[in-house]
């Protein structure tokens, strides 16, 4: 009995001054190098990229192009920068989903307007006077695209419908329309006076007469069938008409224009069934005619934001949104619930584009190329 004692008094010594041996390594099982047999973490752990496993490849790639579906682009914005007139160095910026600025090479002179059709991006560039057609994917724009000549037309703004291309001139004074499919100019619709911008109302075209041949302002807006490409209505909606927007079947018309010193005032008219609202709000910067409908309210440019307007067409100042120099305001827009500002001074230090909310709220702010104007979206899940 004695010596059993002894034994197991021998083994418990050995065991409490002989501890299991500690094994270094990296205990998470999350980890890639995660090791089994150690059961003392030494902080080596190392883990795959998000949205990667840990030999690199993505756990999400449904086109199998090496980039993962969490990365992969799905839309665009297209910024018309216009460049110095008469250098030919008008391009076009473009925003992806996370951010990432881009811009093409020169394209033309005065890269006016531009809009997007199914997977097109369709562009006007004024002093060149030409159209730009490119194909667009989610990584951007297929270069160099199609060239089509206006012949000296001055091309202004455009719409485009059931594979048409309906877009303004000031030289030739006229509205055109280009067959998508063949890219030949097909009709030529004329207007007395300079045209600018131009809507589509169910089967009407509306179009702004900004100015007079001899460059006085216009005070019309015409309005064109669009099966017999013919004027079926002129209307008198007070000096300076430029751009429009639709609300319920009222169009709205943001207004600017000059006096014989050349100092700008603004206003706004509505075309509805009752007849046309006039308003003039008096002095105010040239190239501040923007109109644009926003949670299912009609907005004006005003005093460096947009400010809604009220049914007698006054401008509801107390709910404006946002905040900047009004002088460095060329255009705005809402895209995707959002007001995108193109803000230039038309020199090359301050050509930007900010993003606000519906409070104000600056959410994105972008260096754009040389004064930026015009917007387009592209989605490609649109």
């Amino acid at each position: 009995m004695k010596k059993i004692c002894v034994l197991i008094l021998a083994l418990f010594a050995v065991t409490c001054d002989n501890p299991a041996e500690d094994v270094l390594g990296c205990t998470d099982t999350l980890a890639c190098n995660y090791n089994t047999n150690a059961n003392t973490d030494d902080g080596s752990c190392e883990f795959a990229e998000e949205n990667f496993n840990c030999e690199g490849n993505c756990l999400n790639d449904t086109d199998s192009d090496g980039i993962c579906d969490e990365n992969e682009n799905s839309s665009w914005v297209f910024v018309a920068n216009e460049g110095n007139f008469g250098s030919s160095n008008g391009t076009i910026s473009m925003i992806d989903d996370f951010g990432n600025v881009m811009e093409t090479g020169a394209i033309g002179d005065v890269v006016q307007s531009l809009e997007v059709y199914e997977n097109k991006l369709i562009v006007l560039v004024n002093n060149s006077h030409m159209i730009k057609i490119y194909d667009i994917t989610e990584d951007g724009l297929s270069m160099p695209g199609i060239e089509v000549s206006t012949d000296g037309s001055s091309p202004r703004d455009l719409v485009v419908m059931n594979d048409k291309v309906y877009f303004t001139n000031w030289n030739s004074q006229d509205v055109k329309v280009l067959n998508l499919f063949n890219y030949n100019i097909e009709t030529s619709i004329p207007v007395n006076g300079l045209p600018e911008d131009l809507i589509i109302d169910g089967n009407d075209l509306w179009v702004t007469i900004n100015m007079n041949a001899d460059w006085s302002s216009a005070n019309t807006v015409v309005k064109i069938d669009m099966f017999s490409n013919t004027i079926t209505e002129t209307v008198e909606v007070g000096s300076g008409p430029q751009e429009l927007a639709e609300l319920n079947g009222d169009i709205f018309v943001s207004r600017t224009f000059y006096d014989e010193n050349w100092n700008a005032a603004h206003g706004a008219t509505k075309i509805g069934i009752e007849g046309v609202v006039i308003s003039d709000y008096g002095a105010g910067a040239s190239c501040g005619g923007s109109i644009l409908k926003h949670q299912n309210t009609i907005y004006r440019s005003f005093d460096g934001g947009i400010s809604p307007l009220n049914a007698d067409l006054s401008l509801d100042v107390e709910n404006k949104i946002g905040d900047y120099d009004q002088s460095v305001v060329y255009h705005v827009e809402e895209i995707n619930g959002n007001i995108w500002f193109a803000l230039t001074s038309f020199t090359e230090d301050y050509n930007e584009i900010k993003v606000i909310d519906s409070f104000g709220t600056e959410i994105n702010s972008y260096q754009a190329g040389k004064f930026p104007g015009d917007f387009a979206f592209w989605s490609m899940n649109d």
